[in-house]
């Protein structure tokens, strides 16, 4: 796959078949539509093109509402459209100025003129333009003008157990990984380095990747203990994670810690994948770290037997 920051250096395609959107944790409602982009190119050896947006929208429109947080980063973006096999990724600069372009700009300024758009893929509720003004009647009424083949995937077929990046947001911030990963298709992921923490889990016999998380926009999920798996070096390693304050040890700010069970070595200044299987209860305040040593081999208990 093909990254293009911009239009400047697309190259000149014969056949370009095209999808857009944000494409915010590539879920299951998303992969339909690059199924359905890599069917028609495949049947006309034509070739899939991409067309996303960073910053989010919503970052740029609506700074002061409630941060929104995104299920994915760019770099998560674009691995996950790599495995599916799309050809061509492109993200456009999202700014005000951008997104004062009428539809019709958009359209033909990027699909026509410069992506040379054959066949124009779109989910039910995609729309271009200054407030969105641009829908599926919008370019059926001037499809002839434009030049380009035109299917809508139908909410049924998007959308049939009601996937949308909100409803997994949702799910995460109330702990339920389970249905995240329902919806995502694949088990939710954190990518963070690893840095060098005060070191309490391993003075009672649980040593901690403490996992920075660099983007502030990416969301992690709810507060507690989860089942996780730990990917380091492509290597995934059963674990357990906490999130959170850690209020036993009068903890000031929210951390994110992974105990490895089986791994052996120097986690320090290495990046790492954490990927959510189960949520096992909420971060408590224990009387002292006897009492959380105790509930530690709990949880290493029960989340080996969910792992």
């Amino acid at each position: 796959m093909k990254i293009y920051e911009g239009l400047a250096d697309f190259p000149n395609l014969q056949d370009a078949v095209v999808t857009s959107g944000t494409f915010d944790g590539v879920h299951l409602g998303h992969q339909k539509i690059l199924h359905r982009i890599k069917e028609v190119a495949k049947a006309i050896n034509g070739e899939t093109v991409l067309i996303t947006f960073w910053p989010h929208p919503r970052l740029v429109l609506f700074p002061n509402e409630h941060k929104l947080r995104l299920l994915s980063t760019f770099e998560e973006k674009a691995k996950l459209l790599r495995q599916f096999g799309i050809d061509h990724l492109v993200t456009l600069p999202f700014t005000k100025e951008f997104s004062e372009l009428s539809s019709q700009e958009f359209i033909q300024s990027i699909l026509v003129d410069k992506i040379h758009c054959k066949k124009l893929v779109i989910g039910y509720d995609h729309r271009f333009g200054k407030n969105r003004e641009g829908s599926f009647e919008f370019l059926q009424a001037n499809q002839s003008k434009f030049g380009f083949e035109l299917e809508e995937i139908s909410r049924q077929d998007v959308d049939d157990i009601g996937i949308s990046s909100t409803k997994i947001r949702n799910s995460l911030e109330i702990g339920d990984v389970k249905t995240a990963s329902t919806y995502l298709g694949r088990l939710y992921e954190l990518n963070g380095l690893v840095i060098k923490g005060q070191q309490i889990g391993r003075s009672i016999g649980f040593p901690t990747a403490n996992i920075h998380i660099p983007n502030d926009y990416k969301l992690i999920p709810k507060d507690g203990v989860y089942a996780v798996y730990t990917e380091v070096d492509g290597v995934s390693y059963k674990s357990m994670l906490n999130i959170g304050n850690r209020p036993t040890v009068n903890g000031t700010k929210k951390t994110v810690e992974a105990h490895l069970f089986d791994f052996q070595g120097d986690l320090y200044d290495r990046q790492v994948t954490i990927y959510f299987q189960s949520f096992l209860r909420d971060e408590h305040k224990f009387e002292g770290l006897d009492a959380l040593k105790a509930q530690l081999y709990l949880d290493q208990q029960n989340a080996k037997n969910l792992l």
